[in-house]
């Protein structure tokens, strides 16, 4: 009887186990692409309407240079667009790399420059879930269009090597001139971060690239999304 009673015990705690290791991996695998779709699209309205009515710049028109408004953190400030990671890759860039900000999309590294700026304007991404925004990151290479928008100005960055490992504890790789990225100087740059392997994050993926080239929102979309 006591036998039959542990035996009991056994299988319907492994039966709830089961089920719970079900529960998380359809959370991990759907729930959380789920959520990460709604909070996405809501950034990505967000930015929108924020933008229109923004006065934007003319080609060729002079004008004057008001001074950035900062960066506030866990709020929306850009989108970005890699084609090479799909023809409908579109996140939204928002302030800060905290758990919740990245479970809304793209996370801006406090202290890094701003977008377009002198210095290097770096951006931390999920590799799988929260809408695994860059699940194909290790397609990255050399010449890659990595194209933002403020709501103003279009800015195209072109990636200068394929993705580079390392720990998380390299914190370098964010650096206004990284030692490993083969710049020689300061420049315009963005640095790009992951997680590896795909499922884990015992490593870090890192592109770099370089500012290539910017054009006003009027002046239509840049070719490097186009083409």
């Amino acid at each position: 009887m006591t036998v039959r009673l542990v035996v009991r015990t056994l299988s319907e705690l492994c039966i709830t186990v089961g089920a719970l290791i079900v529960l998380f991996v359809v959370y991990v695998l759907y729930w959380t692409g789920v959520q990460a779709d709604s909070a996405t699209a809501g950034q990505l309205d967000t930015l929108q309407q924020e933008w229109v009515g923004r006065p934007v710049e003319t080609p060729g028109a002079p004008r004057a240079a008001p001074a950035p408004a900062p960066y506030t953190d866990g709020r929306g400030f850009a989108v970005m667009y890699v084609p090479r990671l799909g023809k409908d890759w579109e996140w939204p860039v928002l302030e800060g790399t905290k758990a919740r900000t990245l479970k809304k999309g793209l996370g801006h590294y406090a202290g890094t420059a701003r977008l377009g700026g002198t210095g290097n304007f770096a951006v931390a991404g999920h590799r799988r879930t929260h809408g695994d925004p860059f699940r194909d990151f290790p397609r990255l290479r050399r010449g890659d269009a990595v194209v933002l928008t403020d709501g103003t100005t279009w800015f195209t960055y072109r990636v200068d090597r394929s993705p580079y490992r390392t720990v998380p504890t390299d914190t370098a790789v964010i650096d206004p001139v990284p030692r490993k990225s083969g710049f020689d100087g300061p420049g315009r740059y963005l640095t790009l971060t992951t997680c590896d392997p795909e499922w884990g994050s015992s490593h870090r993926l890192v592109a770099w690239a370089h500012l290539d080239a910017t054009q006003p929102v009027t002046a239509g979309r840049p070719q490097a999304l186009d083409g």
